[in-house]
């Protein structure tokens, strides 16, 4: 898959759980992280500014709880590591979380519009977090906004208790 530019090489190939930090989760957890890592893997695009090492692949870990994104070469090299505090986004994740909550209620019971209501201010939340991660990885990491959105899906996805 290329990115925007047509370039093969600034994309993630592999995105891989570490699950000494991460640990597993139950199956709908598990379930969940594993689409993530798909839509992440299918579409992107990844690069490191003054490296031309891609395609990518990415380890992600919490370290001291902390979000660390292991970058290494295709072949497996380590490239980099980024560390990431997750405390900004605790409240976009608490906010996002209580609005699935209620869509999944609402689903059940409520009207179309109802229900389109709810789903735009999650999709405002999910908005809202790519844009902040996008943010913190500024000139650490060269993503779009697409990619920003499917990286804060799997940071969802490690944080939901299912």
């Amino acid at each position: 898959m290329q990115d925007g530019e047509g370039s093969n090489s600034n994309r993630l190939i592999a995105v891989t759980l570490d699950e000494a930090s991460i640990g597993r989760g139950n199956a709908d957890q598990e379930h969940e992280r594993a689409i993530a890592i798909y839509d992440l893997v299918e579409i992107n695009s990844f690069a490191l500014p003054q490296v031309e090492n891609g395609p990518y692949a990415l380890i992600v870990a919490l370290h001291d709880s902390k979000l660390m994104f292991d970058i290494r070469s295709e072949a497996g090299d380590p490239i980099i590591k980024h560390i990431l505090s997750l405390t900004p986004f605790r409240r976009i994740l608490k906010d996002y979380f209580m609005v699935c909550e209620s869509y999944y209620a609402a689903i059940r019971t409520a009207t179309p519009a109802q229900i389109e209501a709810i789903d735009m201010g999650r999709r405002g939340l999910h908005n809202e977090g790519a844009q902040l991660l996008a943010e913190r990885l500024d000139a650490k990491i060269i993503c779009d906004f697409d990619t920003a959105r499917r990286l804060f899906t799997l940071v969802t996805a490690l944080h939901w208790k299912g």
